[in-house]
């Protein structure tokens, strides 16, 4: 899913099931090995916090509806896209490239683009959970940005687990719920562009973006991929701009190593 929160705080008051000698630099698979027995208020504290964050992120899921409608999509394709897709970055790219006139094709390119992060997800997320085999294929549909930076966040593999399943499955109901509502309220007020409701995904993927650039060359990357995508805007077909504009990253990178060569010199 989107992109949708920069990241999830420790919890001051709550008991750390790790020992008192363990660096806190340690890796969070290394210090889920290390970790004691597990503690009811930690898992409490956890599960609060998971549950503020798919609360919280899960109600966006309102705009997607009426944005994926505002796009032409039907009520049965909406909820299918958050069904079987269920990340909220590709979802918007995807239905924000049919409204703007784009083929299939390049919707789905860059929406699949933007979903690949997830599989590096999963990596991490493999050797920190380890999960039995047998729930393996469930849990990688719930392997987004909230529930792997809240998985990630904890400090033992009991935490991590608990974590990522709370706000996997919080979010997923709550996002398949409110895309729904959002699906039937679009189609019931008929022409969304009138209420200015075709505005409500592109407002949506901003503000969920923007807490996520933190660094000056998260930026830097950001500004130029919008100078790239506006810029190509009016003699690209509708799509391919998003698609180039993922080039703002390895030129940043690319910037970022001459310059790190110079200093070297």
């Amino acid at each position: 899913m989107s992109e949708r929160i920069s990241s999830i705080p420790h919890t001051e008051d709550t008991p750390v099931d790790v020992p008192a000698d363990t660096p806190p630099d340690v890796p969070a698979e290394a210090r889920a090995d290390a970790a004691g027995p597990p503690s009811p208020g930690g898992d409490r504290a956890v599960v609060r916090d998971a549950l503020g964050v798919g609360v919280a992120v899960g109600l966006s899921g309102f705009a997607f509806g009426v944005t994926s409608a505002a796009a032409g999509l039907g009520l049965a394709q909406t909820c299918a896209l958050s069904l079987l897709v269920f990340t909220g970055a590709s979802q918007f790219a995807l239905v924000g490239a049919l409204a703007a006139g784009g083929s299939p094709l390049t919707a789905a390119a860059g929406a699949f683009f933007l979903g690949v992060r997830n599989a590096f997800y999963g990596l991490r997320l493999s050797t920190l959970l380890r999960l039995p085999r047998a729930v393996r294929p469930v849990a990688a549909q719930l392997v987004i940005d909230e529930s792997s930076l809240v998985a990630l966040a904890q400090r033992d593999r009991r935490s991590a687990r608990i974590g990522f399943t709370v706000t996997g499955v919080t979010l997923y109901l709550l996002w398949n719920l409110t895309t729904l509502f959002g699906a039937l309220g679009a189609a019931a007020i008929g022409d969304t562009g009138a209420w200015g409701l075709d505005a409500a995904g592109p407002a949506v993927f901003l503000a969920l973006l923007a807490p996520m650039l933190r660094t000056a060359e998260e930026r830097v990357t950001a500004g130029l991929a919008v100078l790239l995508g506006l810029g190509l805007l009016p003699v690209l077909p509708a799509g391919v701009p998003v698609l180039v504009a993922a080039l703002a990253a390895p030129l940043v990178l690319l910037a970022r190593g001459r310059r790190a060569g110079e200093e070297a010199r």
